[in-house]
Formats: C-alpha cells, structure tokens, sequence
C-alpha cells in the first residue's frame, strides 16, 4: 500500500475527530484556520486556502518555485491546510506538489478543478491531474469554470467519471466552480454538487452577469447570494472566490469589506485567496478573525 493510500485511509478516519467550529463554546473565538465540514460532503477544511489560480496562475508561477514553496510552507506553519489548483493554471499543481513535498498526506486538504471544454477521457483525466499533484486522491474535484446553463447535461459523462472516482476513492468529493449567472441558475439542488465554488464579495466586482464570458460588468449580487444560500440549503459545501476582486480592492477597507460580507451576509463556508507574499497571508487571517468575530 503506498503512502499515499495509506494517509488517505488515515484521513477518512480522522475526519471525524477533527473539530468543526460549531461545536465551539461562546468563548471560543473563530479563526481562518479552523476546520469546517463542507455540507453534506463530510470532507473537512480550513476556512481559508491557499489559492495558486491569481490570473490563470501567473502570479504565483512568476514567483518561481523556491519562492512559491516558502509561501505554501508558510501558509502551512500558520494554520492554513487547504490548498487550491486547477489544470488550467499552466505548471502550478506541480509547483504545489514540490512545495508540498514531504508534509504528512493527511495533514492537508487538497482541491483541484478539471477544464470541462478538454476532450480527453475523464477517467484518465482524474488520474492525470492527481499525478499533477503527486497524490492517490483528492480531497475535492470540480468540474471547472461551468458557464452553460446546460451544464448539467452537457457534462454528464464527467459527472458519471467523477462519481466512478469517487467511488474508488480518487477522489473524496466533486462539484463545479461556476461563471456567470446562466449556469449558477442550474446550481441549487443540483445533486452531482458536493461542493460549489462561487465567486463572492460586496460590490459585484469580478462577479457573475448575464454573459456566459467574463465581462468587466458589475456583478448581480442579489441573485448570486439568494443562488448560493439555496445551493448550500440543498446540502454543498460553499467555497468562495474573488474576495480580493481579484486583487482590485487596492483599499484595506474593501479587502474587509468583502470578507465581512462572505461570511456574515452571505454565510460562505470556505474561501480561497491566490497569495504573492506571507504579508498577505498574515493580513487574510487577520481579517477573517475580524469578520467572523465582529
């Protein structure tokens, strides 16, 4: 049995005994890195991860590698064990591998999104992008950056190579990130989500519109909150982006604005930020605290 295999038995096991913050006393305060359970999927996360996808990866890649592994240790050391990638970002699953290269298996938690326009077979997909990652599995898996408000039938053959993964344990979860009002319309109730990754802040910016492309346009946050709230009635855990405007909210205030908004208003479970220096690191967490806290 690989370690790999091993570690990931070890997880299932210990998913359990991982303490979720509702559980706190009133006394507890809540932090970004404490672990949360994502609805009904039982996969179990820091309330914030490191995300490796800042303009389709070229942030954290032009860091180049040494760089990159420093700020993923250190997002480690300061509590952060949920690290975020997609096949899309050209080179960063590998450079997250390398970076996280020796860490016990079972200490983090690890997504990764498939590109749905790619013409491969699914099943061998799965085993390529957790090859990527130097890993058995992973944690989660969306189908990524869902635009059509067809999604449901179009994808169906990756959904059934999903749930076959799953099944085998490639995978402990599946799911869909979305762009665009049009396919978020296909999301509450939608059984195949597990988890679903959508764009979340105050004031709309780099958020879904009517358009099936991303337009410089304001956002509908309304819709994409009422479309969200019902999506994690219906039992996915709730993964947010873009809470940074996609690192346009130059404004400190803006930065915790939006924060305050995920979690207080909208009621998010999880949230990714793409990082390009532990200061902003060290900033997220503090924010968080604040949101949660206040």
């Amino acid at each position: 049995m690989s370690s790999s295999r091993r570690d990931f038995l070890k997880a299932s096991l210990a998913a359990t005994a991982i303490p979720a913050v509702a559980g706190a006393t009133a006394s507890t305060k809540a932090s970004a890195t404490d672990w949360v359970t994502l609805g009904k999927s039982n996969v179990q996360v820091t309330r914030l991860a490191l995300g490796t996808g800042t303009h389709s990866g070229a942030q954290q890649r032009h860091m180049g590698q040494e760089e990159f592994t420093r700020l993923v240790r250190y997002a480690y050391d300061n509590g952060i064990r949920f690290f975020e990638t997609a096949d899309a970002y050209h080179a960063m699953p590998e450079m997250l591998a390398i970076a996280l290269k020796g860490i016990p298996r079972d200490s983090y938690r690890l997504m990764t999104k498939y590109d749905v326009h790619h013409s491969e077979d699914p099943t061998a997909a799965v085993h390529r992008l957790n090859a990527a990652l130097s890993t058995d599995y992973v944690d989660i898996m969306l189908l990524h950056c869902v635009r059509s408000p067809n999604w449901p039938e179009e994808t169906k053959h990756l959904q059934d190579a999903f749930q076959n993964a799953k099944e085998k344990k490639l995978m402990l979860a599946h799911g869909a990130s979305v762009h665009g009002k049009q396919a978020l319309a296909a999301f509450p109730g939608n059984p195949f989500l597990d988890v679903a990754m959508i764009r979340m802040n105050h004031n709309g910016t780099r958020m879904d519109t009517p358009s099936m492309q991303d337009v410089d346009e304001t956002g509908d946050v309304p819709f994409v909150v009422d479309h969200m709230q019902r999506t994690k009635a219906g039992g996915a855990g709730i993964i947010s982006m873009k809470l940074v405007g996609e690192g346009r909210f130059k404004n400190p205030d803006d930065r915790q604005a939006a924060l305050n908004f995920a979690f207080r208003k909208a009621g998010v479970d999880s949230v990714t930020i793409g990082f390009g220096s532990t200061t902003e690191i060290d900033e997220a967490i503090k924010r968080i605290s604040t949101a949660l806290n206040a």
